[in-house]
């Protein structure tokens, strides 16, 4: 939906289904109903999320037609697309294969094409008959553990292959941007344990390989100068600020965008979703060692077997360990533990967890920034772990989304 700072929608990921079939009747079920609740008298925007199967059904002519019509009818539309998930996202193990095929791989560049194709499709037009512009999300070019991360040739080979696999996507985006008059652009999501995990990394990437190596090609490729090259990659490679990861790692979003600022470089979107964090007790008396005991056991009921749920602890001299997954943390707690924040999208509108907290703080700050800065058009509620939440949180869903909607809509 349009509001005053933004097109808002949320994310289908939350929906089952890996085929465009089983997805869309997931969708034919909620949306209807949330939006007679939510916007009842104004298009209502949708974030969608496709499988690589589901992308590859729903390119063919009949079958986008047929969702174009049923949008239309149901006063909907879609401006951006979730592109990180390749494959099964419910009811399977996901863990770090939600990064696979990561972007060394043909496979994942011809996943996003497609669903860029299919995007400049589905992009409404403004009241001024102009197109908008949309994203799709990606992962974070891939999984750092899966590589010698610690040596330079192997970091090296993965930014390279990965930024030349990207490089074919923006000169995609281009021609497409000529055929259709679209600006669509790829919005990299940072993710804790991602080749690229923070804003810092994300900017040294984007100057360091994605700048030298696409000018020199894209100048080439389109007859265009270096400056209208940089310009290009600029227009059509984001940042898509997950405000979950973002802070897991600490990061004050303030800070962020003015780093970005400072380089030139945007923000795609915005995907509005809140992690786990808790401070334990300190001090060595035995009531101390009791609260913090009891603060790790809160976590507990979150070590679930689907999903990655990386923790990063703070200590007590202000460093940053990072943990591969929750049970890792859990094994590794210890007196220099200071506080953690943990990856697990939980619900937006719930503050308090017991002993545990949200992240919420941080997307008010991050609303309140757009509020001033207007650093995007585009909004995305990311809420996906109804299905393992513990069982005192879970509600139904199409409820659970609107209450997620409306604690946003409260907060613009």
């Amino acid at each position: 939906m349009k509001t005053s700072l933004g097109h808002l929608g949320y994310c289908t990921n939350i929906h089952p289904g890996e085929s465009w079939t089983d997805h869309f009747a997931e969708l034919k079920k909620a949306i209807p109903e949330l939006k007679n609740r939510l916007s009842p008298d104004a298009p209502f925007g949708i974030g969608l999320r496709l499988s690589n199967l589901a992308s590859e059904e729903l390119e063919q002519t009949a079958t986008l037609v047929a969702f174009q019509n049923w949008l239309a009818e149901n006063d909907c539309y879609v401006f951006t697309m979730n592109g990180f998930p390749f494959g099964g996202f419910h009811d399977t193990v996901v863990k770090a294969d939600v990064h696979t095929p990561d972007w060394t791989t043909e496979a994942r560049v011809e996943y996003t094409k497609r669903l860029f194709r299919i995007l400049s499709v589905l992009l409404p037009v403004d009241e001024l008959g102009n197109g908008i512009p949309g994203g799709v999300s990606t992962s974070p070019l891939s999984y750092r553990y899966w590589f010698e991360w610690e040596q330079p040739v192997a970091r090296d080979y993965v930014f390279a292959q990965a930024t030349q696999n990207v490089l074919e996507v923006v000169a995609e985006l281009i021609n497409l941007r000529r055929q259709t008059d679209r600006l669509m652009h790829l919005d990299l999501e940072p993710e804790p344990d991602g080749v690229i995990e923070t804003a810092d990394e994300f900017i040294a990437w984007f100057v360091d390989y994605l700048l030298p190596m696409g000018i020199e090609q894209l100048s080439e490729q389109f007859s265009l100068t270096d400056e209208e090259a940089e310009a290009a990659i600029c227009d059509h490679v984001r940042l898509c600020y997950d405000v979950c990861h973002f802070a897991v790692g600490y990061e004050r979003p303030a800070e962020v965008l003015d780093k970005l600022k400072n380089y030139g470089l945007r923000v795609g979107k915005v995907q509005i979703s809140a992690a786990l964090k808790a401070e334990f007790p300190p001090g060595s008396r035995s009531t101390d060692q009791l609260g913090r005991e009891a603060v790790k056991k809160a976590f507990e009921p979150f070590n679930e077997p689907t999903y990655l749920h990386q923790v990063v602890a703070r200590t007590n001299d202000n460093d940053l360990l990072r943990f591969r997954d929750l049970p890792d943390a859990l094994a590794a707690f210890d007196d220099t533990h200071a506080e953690w924040r943990a990856h697990f999208h939980v619900p937006l509108f719930v503050q308090d967890y017991g002993l545990l907290q949200s992240t919420q703080d941080d997307i008010r700050e991050v609303l309140r920034l757009q509020a001033e800065r207007a650093f995007t058009s585009q909004m995305e509620v990311e809420t996906y772990t109804w299905d393992v939440l513990p069982d005192a949180l879970k509600i139904p869903l199409v409820d659970s989304i609107e209450r997620e909607m409306k604690w946003v809509i409260n907060q613009l």
